[in-house]
């Protein structure tokens, strides 16, 4: 991928863009996603075909599309031993999608969300003009968690860290939420625990008495590592081990060959169906799009049904409270939801100088944040189809000071929702760039779901 070849990428896009009729909403033409909630056919979309490499590496800046995925943004930047300050869980997201619609993982305590790491960037906005934006500007300070109501990214320039060629882990249990969320405390101010520098963290609640801190340091200290992407199961073994060797390339990807632990729903967990199952198709991917066939034929409710369960409602939602409202929050979704285990990571924004610096997704500056991730299904019977635990959720973790991701299905009113997500904000800077309201508003795609 060249600068030759990005020019030629963002042309096709915009010759795209010409093409949709002027009374169709505008999207993108895209065959993947990692959204869980409804999108509406269209017609028309935007050629982003072009737009999915690394432009270029150079020391600790790359160039990057928008449509690059963070597995191939990876692959590039380990040649050059570098790594994105933060690496999304899963391989496909996409940068663009990242940056737009946030993206967390174990280095967002000290590195904060992707967008925090973005130098400038190219968007196409519902104009149809490619503007280029750097932090300060207003389309920039609104771009994160806008999911494309102001437009697509088509080039980011980003910082990266040098990395070695390994991780060691540390698997530390607690108790109880409150002695872990201590424990977070420490680490972020700190960045060491007992003695040990700490590069990476997160963790997992198997059980309200069984909790995990997953420490992970960079090392160039050669040995032996493990390999989860065979016969055994990352997320299994911080009960089973206090310490861990992984690959650079293999921890950032670890929760991606069983799409945390939600690759069990398949069977791709059971030892017979997964030497049977090829190693090539473990991946997060892969069970998306067998999610997506459940949907479309509601094989779920059908199985669910002839079992004699309950209606079952999908609650998969990643949601952000304070610290210090940890242990309240799982106290409370134990007894009202009751879904284990559940991800833990840590985040504390980036960006200092306002107390809410990022209008679209306003956590406070100085704070700790817990995001804490659930994705399944909870049988509840036939209230199911109004959302009965999902709407919940959202009022307690609004209760606790907290946000939740946007990627999954909401159910805020419009003025909660504006007050939530900075919806004046929004609507300010999106007049500005798409006076003729070609792009779909974040609260129609994300609640309405026009």
């Amino acid at each position: 991928m060249g600068w030759e070849q990005h020019s030629a990428g963002v042309a096709r896009l915009r010759e795209s863009y010409a093409a949709v009729p002027p009374d169709s909403p505008v999207r993108l033409a895209k065959r993947t996603s990692n959204l869980f909630r409804g999108r509406a056919a269209s017609d028309a979309g935007l050629d982003v075909s072009g737009l999915t490499g690394v432009i270029e590496v150079d020391g600790d800046v790359a160039e990057v599309q928008g449509m690059c995925t963070y597995e191939h943004l990876v692959e590039a930047t380990l040649a050059h031993d570098c790594i994105p300050l933060v690496v999304p869980q899963l391989r496909t997201i996409t940068l663009g999608g990242a940056v737009s619609g946030l993206g967390i993982e174990a280095t967002s305590f000290r590195n904060g969300l992707p967008h925090e790491s973005v130098l400038e960037m190219d968007v196409l906005t519902g104009s149809g003009e490619v503007v280029n934006t750097a932090p300060g500007d207003p389309l920039f300070d609104a771009f994160p968690n806008s999911y494309g109501s102001l437009g697509y990214a088509t080039r980011l320039r980003i910082e990266l860290e040098p990395v070695p060629a390994y991780v060691a882990l540390r698997h530390v249990r607690f108790d109880d939420a409150t002695s872990l969320a201590e424990a977070v405390e420490r680490i972020v101010e700190e960045r060491q625990w007992a003695g040990e520098r700490v590069d990476g963290l997160d963790g997992v609640a198997f059980a309200p008495g069984e909790l995990y801190l997953s420490l992970a340091r960079w090392t160039d200290e050669p040995g032996p590592t493990s390999d989860y992407t065979g016969q055994q199961v990352y997320y299994r073994s911080l009960q089973q081990r206090s310490s861990d060797r992984l690959t650079v390339h293999d921890y950032l990807w670890r929760w991606d060959t069983d799409w945390f632990w939600c690759s069990r729903a398949f069977g791709a967990q059971h030892p017979l169906v997964r030497r049977l199952w090829p190693r090539r198709l473990r991946r997060s991917d892969v069970y998306w799009r067998l999610v997506a066939l459940d949907r479309r034929l509601g094989i779920g409710d059908r199985l669910d049904r002839r079992a004699g369960r309950p209606q079952g409602e999908r609650v998969v939602q990643d949601v952000e409270v304070p610290v210090d409202r940890l242990a309240e929050f799982l106290d409370w979704f134990d007894r009202e939801v009751g879904m284990r285990p559940v991800w833990l990571c840590p985040l504390r924004v980036r960006r200092e100088g306002a107390d809410r610096p990022w209008p679209g997704y306003p956590l406070s500056a100085g704070t700790t944040y817990v995001n804490v991730g659930f994705w399944g299904v909870v049988n509840v019977g036939p209230d199911a189809p109004t959302s009965p635990r999902n709407r919940a959720i959202e009022a307690k973790v609004s209760e606790l000071g907290g946000h939740k991701s946007l990627y999954s299905e909401a159910f805020y009113e419009r003025e909660e929702f504006d007050r939530l997500y900075g919806g004046a904000q929004l609507a300010r800077v999106k007049a500005l760039h798409d006076p003729d309201d070609r792009l779909t508003s974040l609260y129609d795609k994300v609640v309405g779901r026009r």
